[in-house]
């Protein structure tokens, strides 16, 4: 018998960016990257593990904006143009690098890996991805859940109960529509709580939902079990907490195993390395450079001198660190079994773009970490939530805490001096949006096409990416113009609304910009 269980959750999710109407746009390539380096290797892995008849459990969530973009054509588009431009450049190293050997086996090495995406995206599953995790959720190997529509920051949406609603209920809409199943589960958007929010999760059939350690810990009554074990909120849906000693590890770049000095350095791209009239037609048409995702160099150390990257030495490692990660969470799960008196379960929540992206051997890790787990101990076993409260039906009731994850875990990230204009006119928004639903009880077709596209640019501009980006300094000028767009266009809707005096053409081109939520009902705001 186990001593304890492991709940893996990976948090998919990018902002909604789409933009037909350029044909170039260099933020569109943050879903080209996290689909090469995360999204088709995790898909890879999860096939192999089902080939090799391992059994294993891991619960991932699918952002609502995510699930868009995968389902878009325009994106499946240029997404294979993407590829087919990486397959050249690849060609050119090949060339290029045969008189280094440290740099030619590499070349190689990612032309492969190019290959096998280009393979897995349009050939094995003809453009759709979402084929692949439904799969993967048909044979309960994972336990696919959803996330707030845009990824909105619920705690300072809250004010609202409506915008609330329609965060959640949009996204349970489109899951279903997706999966034909309604989700067990629910992402808080930057595992922001606000008490009451689970009020809205249970009216929309969520099961349980996930806050970071101090949620659970600070919560009252005091839990007994700290956040090994789920609680009940007095609405029903369970909570559970993350556990800070297993997330360390994987998270930290200083004291985690990314930090490794064998793994490959994020930051060393031939984007910036190589001779510009080299790399041009491989970068941003406007000569911008920017990543390829081609890197030579490990970390190698607190050093500008970077040495050449070796995938042996680094996939060594990735096995030797699963290897670490499963010993602790035996003997973690061995220790709190005597206290607790039952099996307690551990919590391991991580943004799903660490695997991949910002740590190249992540995947590897995972894998090495599912496998070892299956064949090597039987002192743990990987776990889902919804199974957990199978076979721990009652737990305490319990009111979490209002918390977040991020610096100092109470929302500064997403309210702070960078950022805190933007609320004003989003509570404002959010007044307007239900005004106008409460109105409209029998609009006209044309009259329920405004009133749905205002609510799609309600939840866009209410994305929580964006507040993130003016707080971290990153593609400040994109974020800025997206919140003033989306605010343009959601006024502008709203006056010729209100004046009867609709402009079909502009609705039109703004539909096509902004094209997702096929099933959004603007009604989900009335009050």
């Amino acid at each position: 018998m186990e001593k304890g269980y492991l709940a893996i959750v990976l948090h998919a999710h990018l902002p909604y960016v789409r933009h037909p109407e350029h044909e170039f746009f260099l933020e569109e390539h943050w879903l080209f990257e996290a689909l090469t380096e995360t999204y088709l290797p995790l898909i890879d892995i999860f096939d192999k593990l089902i080939e090799d008849r391992v059994d294993f459990r891991i619960t991932l969530s699918l952002s609502p904006t995510l699930l868009s973009m995968l389902l878009d054509p325009l994106l499946q588009g240029r997404y294979l143009r993407h590829l087919d431009k990486l397959l050249r450049l690849t060609e050119q190293e090949i060339e290029r690098t045969r008189w280094q050997p440290e740099f030619h086996k590499l070349a190689l090495l990612y032309h492969h890996r190019f290959q096998k995406a280009r393979f897995l995206f349009a050939d094995r599953y003809q453009k759709h991805l979402l084929q692949a995790f439904k799969r993967y959720q048909d044979l309960g190997v994972v336990e696919l859940i959803t996330c707030g529509a845009t990824h909105g920051y619920l705690p300072l949406t809250s004010l609202y109960r409506s915008a609330v609603r329609a965060q959640v209920g949009t996204a349970v809409t489109l899951y279903r529509s997706v999966f034909g199943q309604n989700p067990k589960g629910f992402w808080l958007p930057e595992c922001g709580y606000h008490p009451g929010d689970d009020e809205v999760l249970k009216e929309f059939h969520i099961k349980y939902f996930f806050v970071d350690t101090h949620g659970i810990l600070f919560g009252s009554p005091r839990p007994k079990f700290g956040i090994f074990a789920p609680v009940y909120c007095r609405s029903g849906v369970a909570c559970f907490g993350r556990d800070m000693e297993s997330s360390k590890s994987v998270w930290s770049a200083i004291e985690g195993y990314p930090g490794d000095h064998n793994y490959r350095d994020f930051y060393r791209d031939i984007g910036y390395d190589l001779e510009f009239d080299y790399i041009r037609p491989y970068i941003s048409p406007d000569g911008h450079r920017m990543n390829t995702g081609i890197k030579y160099f490990k970390i190698t150390g607190e050093t500008d001198e970077k040495a050449p990257y070796v995938p042996e030495a680094a996939l060594k490692k990735a096995a030797e660190h699963a290897g670490n990660f499963m010993f602790n969470r035996e003997k973690q799960a061995e220790h709190l079994e005597r206290i607790m008196g039952r099996q307690p379960i551990v919590v391991a929540p991580y943004d799903a773009e660490l695997f991949g992206h910002w740590w190249f051997e992540g995947p590897d890790w995972l894998n090495f970490l599912i496998r070892k787990i299956h064949y090597d101990q039987k002192a743990i076993k990987l776990i889902t939530p919804s199974e957990y409260l199978k076979r721990y039906p009652k737990n305490q009731v319990m009111t979490p805490s209002l918390s977040s994850w991020g610096w100092k875990g109470y929302s500064e990230v997403w309210l702070e001096g960078s950022n805190d204009w933007i609320y004003r006119h989003l509570h404002k928004m959010t007044e307007k949006m239900i005004e106008m639903a409460n109105a409209y009880k029998a609009p006209t077709a044309l009259e329920r096409r405004v009133l749905n596209q205002m609510a799609r640019e309600l939840l866009l501009a209410q994305s929580s990416d964006w507040a993130f980006i003016l707080k971290t300094g990153t593609f400040v000028p994109y974020a800025n113009k997206r919140i003033q767009d989306h605010a343009a266009r959601f006024d502008r809707l709203y006056h010729d609304l209100k004046n009867h005096a609709v402009d079909e053409g502009l609705l039109s081109e703004i539909e096509g910009k902004d094209a997702l939520f096929p099933q959004i009902d603007y009604r989900i705001y009335a009050s």
